[in-house]
């Protein structure tokens, strides 16, 4: 499962005498964190963290709600995380070679957990389940991941580059950027141009709805009824969320390391991707109230260039990006409904060992800390037992704190936090409308 270490190095610091030790270091190059409560309970953790953009390097996360980090220790789990040798972009193929490397690690040099379970929140979602189908762990908690795989999801967000090139700025790039901070600019100008009128937000709800994006961002308000509010709280997420994977940074971080462009829009049939979205009717009520024609708009869809994709980046994304659904051990996913990355990602990960789980709630990985505890009972109950069993994750949820209720919605400014009631809710996700 574990591979060789070439280089370790590892200090020991006491935080907190008799209660806490912390163990950090690199393991051949990566750097890690490992923190042991004095009563450990045998469990380990291994959090996988979320994309980083270039230049952005914060402390090592040990999970995706501080909250949660200090119940988890309370509780006398074993926490572990590492920042991989490159943690910028799209770090899969680092995750997969030094997250096993440091479950070896602590092994040797802590103990042998009874138990190690594999979690991440968005891409770390993604690096979770493809970690729990490479090695032997226990368990695989992803929350907010993208499990369909991360060439659907550059396809989506290719589809949002493309329609906004088409119907609104054909000076976009969506493949192959030169600059991608001046396209990153150029792309948020066409989409806060488009708001400023009906017909700019009923190309907008087009190019979000084939995208997969959903029109709901206020953490702490109900999914929006009316059409310019909807458009404009799809748009938040253009703006933020996608802009580096769409426009920018991100995308080129993705074609250098897959070695050309793994995104393709050739055949597909965007009246078609119209019809299998979740978005459909607000993008019929936008052009409506915009007195624009949508079958002229997708026509020009239909007839504009398409782009083509280099096979051998495929194939490397595939091998990095894409989970197989051949689970060697129980998995738990936990997803937003109004999630960008949109919820479908959530069913295209299916199995006779895998719960799904969701939250009525928008936002990218806007789960609270209760409810990432409830995910990991409900996983550590499925590992115990052996089989699933009925639990009231409302209720569980519930009886944790007000402080591990606490949500903050940084789309707003001033950024809103407030204390939440649980989400949970029965969904079934739709098939993803894009391969």
């Amino acid at each position: 499962m574990l591979g060789k270490l070439l280089l370790a190095v590892s200090l020991v610091l006491p935080v907190v005498p008799d209660s806490l030790t912390v163990h950090v270091g690199q393991i051949d190059g990566a750097e890690y964190r490992v923190e042991v409560p004095s009563r450990w309970n045998g469990t380990l953790l291994l959090y996988s963290h979320g994309t980083y953009p270039a230049g952005y390097t914060p402390p090592i996360e040990m999970a995706s709600r501080p909250a949660a980090r200090s119940a988890l220790l309370d509780r006398g789990y074993a926490l572990a995380a590492s920042r991989y040798r490159n943690p910028h972009g799209h770090s899969v193929p680092d995750a997969l070679r030094d997250q096993p490397a440091l479950v070896s690690w602590f092994s040797r040099e802590v103990g042998r957990p009874s138990r190690v379970i594999a979690w991440g929140s968005s891409l770390g979602g993604l690096t979770s389940v493809m970690l729990g189908e490479r090695g032997r762990f226990d368990g695989v908690l992803s929350l907010c991941g993208a499990l369909g795989g991360a060439v659907s999801r550059s396809n989506q967000l290719l589809d949002l580059g493309f329609v906004v090139r088409t119907l609104l700025d054909p000076s976009v790039e969506v493949v192959r950027i030169s600059d991608p901070a001046a396209n990153e600019a150029r792309a948020v100008s066409a989409v806060d141009s488009a708001l400023g009128s009906a017909l700019g937000r009923a190309r907008l709800a087009l190019a979000n709805a084939v995208a997969g994006i959903p029109a709901w961002s206020r953490v702490h308000e109900p999914r929006p009824t009316e059409v310019e509010e909807a458009v404009r709280q799809a748009a938040v997420h253009d703006r933020t969320l996608a802009r580096s994977l769409a426009w920018g940074s991100g995308r080129v971080d993705m074609e250098t390391r897959a070695g050309g462009n793994p995104s393709w829009n050739t055949g597909v049939d965007y009246r078609r991707l119209l019809e299998r979205s979740s978005q459909e009717e607000l993008v019929h009520a936008a052009y409506r109230d915009a007195g624009l024609s949508l079958s002229d708009d997708l026509a020009t869809l239909a007839a504009a260039p398409r782009v083509t994709a280099d096979s051998a980046a495929v194939r490397w994304l595939r091998a990095f990006g894409e989970p197989s659904g051949r689970v060697r051990s129980p998995v738990v996913t936990l997803h937003a409904l109004g999630d960008p990355t949109s919820v479908e990602h959530s069913g295209a990960y299916r199995g006779s060992d895998v719960r799904q789980l969701f939250v009525n709630r928008a936002g990218h990985c806007m789960h609270t800390a209760a409810e990432e505890l409830v995910a990991l009972r409900v996983l550590e109950d499925r590992i115990s037992v052996g089989r699933w069993t009925a639990l009231d994750t409302n209720a569980l949820a519930g009886q944790e704190g007000p402080e591990m209720r606490v949500l903050q919605d940084w789309t707003t400014t001033p950024p809103r936090e407030e204390i939440v009631a649980p989400g949970f809710v029965t969904h079934h996700p739709g098939h993803l409308p894009r391969p």
